[in-house]
């Protein structure tokens, strides 16, 4: 009767227990709205350049985790309260139990679940505006190193295309709105050949993979093949340079003025008709490029088509139509008869001519513009 007794009394003190803990439970309810506001008070009498949109979420959050860790900590004290009751009721038989095994082992099982609840909620909602600021702090802590090396002077307009000669000697090549296309000494910056058989503007230029040929499209709706023959000048020392007299740098400032006729310096030989001219667009031709080996050409339209050509007798094998708006760019793969086009449609579109007999086209479709 006296264990009776005992467990009888030890109990009404775990119930007083859990009574008074419930009103403290309630009081910390009741205080949260009185606590969020007081924290919000708090942050916006601080600097911050976070907009208000962001700090109210991060409050909320911030107050997530505060709860989900009080209330672990109320059922860790529970589970304490209890353990001490058993212990009391089993100490006569003369067995215990580890509160603090026990309760670690509940608390660790719990704290797992809601944390990992939490941490799931935070990555899944947070991921998208996370990675935006993670990004811009990449880019501003990386900073790339460049200078201005050499500078191309000669064009009177726009230049739309630049291209590198595949063959020795090594040019560089333009295509300009002022009708022309030039080729400059990469090493020197001179201007070496000037093309200007086209009408309209240059729209592209694009070297023959093995001969000094290149090949152009333009404004007038045709593409030009043209052969040049170019002597790269020897670079001369930079003392020579720093050392140039007055008189030789007003020869050379002449030298760069465009005459009346538009022909620029005296010494840049000029390439007027070409060896083939390819004619079958009715609209400006954007953009043409060499099929692997340098016998075919390929060409792309504002007419909405790309033509393939026969590159010696310029005569058409190929209309490629399926785009459904006018056509920005072509180029082709460097070691397969594979043609790339792309359009305004927001489509591109892959052309495949390696078997003879028949040609297949893949369209690309994901852009929205």
């Amino acid at each position: 009767m006296p264990i009776e007794s005992g467990s009888c009394a030890s109990a009404r003190q775990a119930k007083q227990k859990r009574k008074s803990h419930s009103l403290s439970i309630r009081r910390t309810n009741s205080s949260e709205q009185e606590r969020a506001g007081l924290q919000r008070d708090m942050l916006e009498g601080q600097d911050s350049k976070l907009p208000s949109s962001v700090r109210n979420t991060l409050l909320e959050l911030f107050g997530q985790i505060e709860r989900e860790f009080e209330n672990l900590y109320i059922e860790n004290l529970e589970l304490r309260r209890e353990i001490d009751t058993l212990n009391e009721r089993l100490a006569a038989e003369g067995q215990t139990i580890d509160g603090a095994e026990l309760s670690k082992g509940q608390l660790k099982t719990k704290a797992s679940h809601s944390t990992s609840q939490l941490s799931q909620k935070l990555k899944t909602t947070y991921k998208a505006s996370t990675s935006k600021i993670v990004s811009s702090f990449k880019t501003t802590t990386s900073r790339a190193i460049c200078q201005l090396v050499k500078e191309y002077v000669g064009h009177r307009d726009g230049i739309w295309d630049v291209s590198v000669a595949k063959t020795q000697p090594v040019v560089l090549g333009t295509a300009s709105a002022d009708h022309t296309a030039l080729l400059w000494s990469i090493e020197t910056g001179k201007s070496l050949v000037k093309y200007s058989g086209h009408v309209g503007s240059v729209n592209s230029i694009k070297f023959h993979p093995t001969e000094q040929v290149a090949l152009t499209a333009s404004g007038d709706q045709t593409a030009h093949i043209w052969r040049y023959m170019v002597q790269l000048p020897t670079p001369q020392p930079t003392a020579d340079c720093n050392q140039m007299s007055g008189e030789d740098e007003v020869e050379f400032s002449d030298k760069d003025e465009p005459d009346g006729d538009g022909d620029g310096s005296s010494d840049c030989p000029t390439v007027r008709a070409p060896l083939t001219s390819l004619k079958s667009h009715q609209g400006v031709v954007i953009a043409a490029d060499w099929l692997v080996g340098g016998k075919q050409a390929v060409t792309a339209s504002w007419d909405r088509t790309a033509n393939l050509y026969d590159v010696e007798t310029s005569e058409l094998v190929h209309s490629l139509t399926g785009h459904d708006q006018e056509l920005t760019h072509c180029c082709t793969h460097p070691t397969q008869r594979l043609v790339v086009t792309s359009s305004r449609d927001t489509t591109f579109r892959l052309w495949d001519f390696r078997d003879p007999s028949i040609h297949s086209v893949n369209v690309f479709q994901g852009h929205t513009e």
